[in-house]
């Protein structure tokens, strides 16, 4: 869906991007709950303050969500340093993926394990790359690093997913 022109409703943007920002989200958050705060709160500011600025809306957007969920986190961390003295770190973690209608899900949570084990700098240019559909250039424009800083990190981040994760058998 094409969300160009000023006559587009919020609703349409929202339609159009929602989806691919809170798996985005879910990258830079600590569960499902967060990232769709942190999504709806970049969508908010984005559209009463950015949407009008020259540039990539989807740019615009992912760096609208990353801020929101950067800003989350450092609202948290006290907080969160707290909740794990008071529980011994037994809280759970929420998955990143849906399990697919007939699959188990012990490959989504070996993928989403994997992932975890990525250094955050590499997990961000691969959720952009991978779910956002950006290329090296806007990664690079997006978080503030060169096209070849984004690429490099890409190339670590799936050499390391290779390392950890087992070929799928089938048959």
């Amino acid at each position: 869906m094409e969300v160009t022109g000023e006559t587009q409703s919020w609703k349409d943007w929202f339609e159009a991007f929602g989806p691919k920002l809170l798996l985005c989200a879910r990258q830079w958050t600590r569960s499902l709950a967060d990232a769709e705060d942190v999504v709806q709160e970049a969508f908010v500011r984005y559209w009463r303050h950015q949407r009008d600025l020259p540039g990539d809306p989807q740019a615009l957007l992912i760096t609208s969500v990353r801020r929101a969920a950067l800003d989350l986190a450092r609202r948290e961390t006290r907080r969160h340093a707290r909740e794990e003295k008071a529980d011994g770190g037994l809280e759970s973690r929420e998955g990143i993926f849906e399990p697919l209608p007939g699959d188990g899900d012990e490959r989504r949570l070996e993928i989403e394990d994997a992932l975890q084990t990525l250094p955050l700098e590499q997990r961000e240019v691969l959720t952009l790359k991978i779910w956002q559909e950006l290329t090296f250039e806007q990664i690079g424009e997006t978080l503030g690093i060169s096209p070849n800083t984004a690429a490099s990190r890409y190339r670590y981040a799936l050499a390391a997913l290779r390392k950890q994760l087992r070929p799928l058998s089938y048959g």
